[in-house]
């Protein structure tokens, strides 16, 4: 059972971090986000973080057995990882700032 467990995470957190490099390289975005996502690119990169920082807080964490000085340190910070990605995938879902013009003065 446990390697079935693995392999479902591994096959997860692959398909997560394919749909990353294809809004970096493509802009392309998943089905299901495109109404939301405003900003392709962004929401690429931090799926690409959210990917790795997942992939390690699993390997290094649960699926490792009992934790070990350095690996559960290397686990929570997989886990920071995951949460600055996704952090990274709401920002992407917000508007920009306007870009300032430079044309204008100030009177």
């Amino acid at each position: 059972m446990h390697w079935v467990l693995m392999g479902l995470a591994l096959l997860a957190m692959t398909v997560v971090a394919v749909g990353g490099v294809a809004g970096i390289a493509t802009g392309w975005v998943m089905p299901w986000g495109r109404s939301r996502v405003l900003r392709p690119r962004l929401w690429g990169y931090g799926s690409l973080v959210t990917a790795v920082g997942a992939t390690v807080w699993i390997f290094l964490g649960p699926m490792a057995g009992p934790p070990h000085a350095p690996s559960a340190y290397v686990a929570w910070a997989g886990w920071v990882m995951f949460m600055a990605g996704l952090l990274i995938q709401f920002r992407a879902q917000r508007p920009g700032r306007a870009a300032r013009d430079a044309t204008k003065t100030s009177s």
